[in-house]
């Protein structure tokens, strides 16, 4: 393309500090530098983890870009890129793979050394490709996809099908993967089980879709909202409660609904209080409880140790547990095949400019996803 190598000048939704709406800026994009990709963003999505930086719960430098979960088409790449060239159609990786660290060499391990959990917000030579107002603007989680260009480390870009629709298939970039790998790859659920899921956002019903392509007999959906019941029961719960409806704990209405025999149950939410609950619900012996929400930064959880002592298992997910380069194209493939339909969690479609918009429909309830076009 004729603007390699040269400074791009395009829009970008900037957050200029805490609990401040998007400001639409012009923003000056850098070429990408050795091992380093320049994207053209084709569709965006909202995820609650985008929130958590203007809400502070993760940690974030100001002025930033958030966005993470999104499909575009390679403008242009550095020196050393072997995987992708100009005119791939990728998806941003929020969750690298370098297949080098222990992790990513490890047939059970995805959380590669080169992520960015931690807002350090800048690529691997610890500088920034954006500049607005004469200032640098930080990266978010290597992605930054609230922009209509960005650059990325090669190992944060996974090159797909380009028949993909960019408006579905920008959900693999993180809500759908990991709410879906939850169930198939980190809790393997088995055929005939039954799951419980706490919180029934895109990422609960993602879960949801999992079991039940697992083969899950029952999945009992938990959310105080009950307007998101209907959602829930249409991508594959077989049941819904509130935890509103009862005065027992929730890991007793459970227990009583299901003659104890819970196996697998889900935290996607990100509450402290929710994780226990969740792994209180499943069975004390043999249960599976899996933390998919995000955790809010600098809180310690307290939790009685008796919960795992009798045999339960509790584990972490990040990103569903695949591995990221390796495993979502071959999810975009399956959604090329009609192995699953994101068209049931896509509510609202939104040109970028309305990112405040999307955000408020996020607050209110009314959006599952909301993906912004460019």
């Amino acid at each position: 393309m004729g603007t390699a190598g040269k400074v791009i000048k395009c829009k970008a939704a900037v957050l200029w500090g805490m609990n401040q709406p998007f400001s639409i800026e012009d923003i000056e994009v850098a070429p990408p530098k050795a091992k380093e990709v320049r994207v053209k963003i084709l569709a965006t999505g909202i995820c609650r983890t985008d929130d958590h930086v203007i809400k502070g719960a993760m940690v974030s430098k100001f002025p930033v870009i958030v966005g993470h979960e999104a499909v575009g088409v390679v403008e242009s790449i550095g020196e050393g890129v072997t995987t992708v060239r100009p005119g791939d159609k990728v998806i941003p990786l929020f969750l690298p793979q370098c297949r080098e660290c222990n992790a990513c060499c490890n047939p059970e391990g995805n959380l590669c050394i080169r992520s960015d959990l931690t807002g350090r917000g800048v690529l691997a030579d610890g500088t920034t490709r954006f500049t607005c107002k004469g200032k640098p603007v930080q990266h978010f989680m290597n992605t930054s996809t609230f922009s209509e260009y960005t650059v990325l480390d090669e190992s944060s870009v996974a090159k797909i099908d380009g028949a993909a629709a960019p408006e579905k298939a920008c959900l693999i970039g993180c809500g759908f993967s990991t709410g879906y790998g939850a169930a198939v790859k980190t809790a393997k659920v088995t055929p005939g089980s039954t799951c419980v899921v706490f919180g029934l956002g895109g990422v609960g019903l993602s879960v949801i879709m999992g079991c039940k392509a697992a083969g899950a007999s029952r999945i009992i959906g938990v959310d105080i909202n009950k307007d998101k019941f209907q959602k829930a029961l249409a991508v594959g719960a077989t049941e819904c409660i509130s935890p509103k409806d009862s005065p027992k704990p929730i890991s007793e209405v459970l227990s009583d609904m299901t003659g104890n025999t819970v196996q697998y149950t889900f935290e996607v939410i990100g509450r402290l209080e929710t994780m226990v609950d969740a792994l209180s619900s499943c069975h004390m012996n043999y249960g599976t409880s899996v933390v998919v929400g995000a955790p809010p930064s600098a809180k310690m959880l307290t939790y009685d140790p008796m919960l795992l002592f009798t045999g339960r298992t509790w584990k972490g997910c990040v990103f569903g547990g695949w591995k990221s380069r390796d495993d979502v194209p071959k999810l975009v493939t399956e959604l090329l095949e009609k192995k699953f339909d994101l068209d049931q969690l896509i509510t609202h479609t939104l040109p970028f400019k309305n990112i405040n918009e999307g955000f408020e429909l996020l607050y209110s309830g009314q959006s599952i996803r909301t993906v912004l076009t460019f």
